[in-house]
């Protein structure tokens, strides 16, 4: 309880006393101890039932990991949602260069319309697009030999036994009412005649194992093709052609695959007008009054995603999906909430304005504010750091002295503008301090180079007075994005017209370490 932690800080001063206890504390209260979290596998299972997932493309051949483990997770839970709710329509809030995008089109047949503010990420979706026609050929010919692969091992680690058991059982029927029991004895008698059986056995055996392995390996092309078939018909006219060129030994093609082939092509170069399966990349910005049907023209029955919206987006998302009738259901994680607009924190009377933080009502009635600084501590990662991929100190350190730089010399204490990646740019100090000032539009003519090292200088020692601090923001993280998170699902849990709603684990947090995703389904009649 609260008294158990009342001794953390100084009662007078406020200062922190007990940093023990201050982690316990924060442990106490993060997502790991608290238990409102639904376990992704208890969602997929209710979500399918007895219906197992798909598989087929991997993302690692055209994704870095982190993305491709995000959108390996989350389009499995979206499709299995979407079939859930008996959808085919899926709009991508925020939805960048089309990564889940182009993933849910491809490998699950949805109709993804994927909407980013930003023109660049757009044309970026294309420009991927067009990527991804030129290299499909050698991932399709890549699953193929893995396919291939994969048969031959599991041929080669099946027990002989197992083999010969079913040889025996094929060349002496059984009678139909015999016992498994009394069917196990006959097979052994068959099989152990003498004590030389087993070379005998064994060369007919591999013999069987390789008509077997032959046998299943061209089943297997053969649905690969299908399978690689289907994908190319889900995919816009020109982001995969089929040509001549592409088909491998077409005199060796059965009359069905070559109908299939050609009739793949035709459907290829078919007008987008008759698709049905397609990723759409758009550009608009999205705040809680848009209007999809300005958007989305063909605007059906939908449910709406979005993978790391940045800042109020996600709490946008949210409110779209709650007003709007179409959208049956929403998965959405959330990042960057330093960039999160509060209601109470410059204590503006705005009551018109939306506000990113908070959304549900018990949190206005308490006039909760968390302030830039705690925000930006929710966005750090401490399980990358419990693993060893330790802050960037030296980073940390360079702005802390710029910021007291620009205080004393310049008497600025607040700007809109912003350093960004400077440090990574930078060559030095001196390098660093004169690269920001210009990006805040301060003269740095007037602070000659012995000046600034001279702030270096005098800050240096307190380095590992910094880095602890730091450590301190990182131990605390969990329990401001549990605010921020509960905010979120609270507020749908004050909607008349959902009929489930939860926070999901979906990724690993050392991958991924906004990992977690609100996730909600309306009723029926909504």
């Amino acid at each position: 309880d609260d008294d158990t932690f009342s001794n953390v800080f100084c009662e007078n001063s406020k200062k922190l006393i007990n940093v023990h206890l201050f982690a316990l504390a924060a442990k106490y209260y993060s997502f790991s101890n608290l238990g409102v979290c639904t376990p992704l596998e208890d969602v997929l299972e209710a979500l399918r039932g007895d219906n197992q997932g798909k598989t087929g493309i991997k993302t690692d051949e055209f994704m870095n990991n982190k993305k491709s483990h995000e959108v390996q997770v989350m389009s499995e839970l979206v499709d299995s949602i979407a079939n859930y709710c008996g959808i085919k329509q899926v709009i991508d809030i925020g939805s960048g260069k089309g990564y889940l995008s182009s993933f849910l089109s491809m490998q699950y047949n949805l109709k993804v319309y994927g909407i980013d503010s930003s023109n660049t990420n757009t044309n970026g979706a294309h420009e991927r697009n067009r990527k991804l026609k030129k290299h499909w050929r050698a991932y399709q010919s890549r699953g193929r030999a893995n396919l291939k692969s994969q048969r031959l091992e599991e041929a080669n680690d099946r027990p002989v036994e197992s083999e010969i058991k079913c040889k025996a059982i094929g060349e002496k029927p059984l009678n139909n009412d015999s016992s498994l029991q009394s069917q196990d004895q006959v097979t052994i008698q068959n099989l152990v005649p003498s004590c030389g059986f087993t070379e005998v056995a064994t060369s007919e055996t591999s013999k069987q194992t390789e008509v077997d392995l032959v046998t299943r390996t061209q089943s297997d092309e053969s649905k690969l093709s299908e399978e690689v078939l289907a994908i190319l018909n889900v995919l816009p006219a020109d982001a995969v052609e089929v040509s001549s060129s592409s088909q491998c030994s077409c005199g060796e093609l059965c009359e069905e695959e070559r109908a299939q082939r050609k009739m793949a092509s035709l459907k290829a170069k078919a007008s987008k007008s008759s698709e049905s399966n397609l990723y759409f990349p758009l550009t608009s910005c999205i705040t809680a009054e848009t209007e999809l049907s300005d958007i989305i023209t063909d605007l059906e029955d939908c449910m709406m995603v979005g993978l790391h919206t940045c800042g109020d987006l996600a709490a946008n998302t949210l409110r779209i999906f709650t007003a709007k009738p179409e959208i049956k259901a929403v998965c959405s994680v959330g990042c960057c909430y330093h960039l999160l607009s509060e209601q109470f924190e410059n204590q503006e009377d705005c009551p018109e304005e939306v506000w990113g933080f908070p959304m549900c009502q018990y949190l206005k009635d308490k006039g909760w504010c968390c302030g830039r600084n705690a925000r930006m501590s929710a966005c750090l990662a401490l399980e990358r750091v419990a693993v060893g991929q330790m802050l960037p100190t030296e980073s940390l350190f360079y702005r802390a002295v710029l910021q007291v730089i620009i205080e004393e010399i310049y008497g600025v204490t607040k700007s809109d503008r912003h350093v960004g990646k400077t440090f990574s740019k930078s060559s030095s100090f001196i390098d660093y301090v004169r690269k920001s000032l210009k990006k805040l539009g301060l003269d740095d003519s007037k602070l000659p180079d012995s000046c600034i090292m001279d702030y270096h200088e005098k800050y240096k020692h307190r380095m590992n007075e910094l880095e602890a601090f730091n450590m301190l923001k990182v131990v605390l993280a969990p329990c401001i994005e549990v605010l921020i998170l509960l905010d979120r699902l609270c507020y749908l849990k004050e909607q008349d017209n959902i009929a489930w709603s939860g926070l999901v684990k979906l990724f690993d947090p050392v991958k991924s370490p906004r990992c977690y995703a609100v996730i909600a389904l309306k009723k029926q009649s909504c």
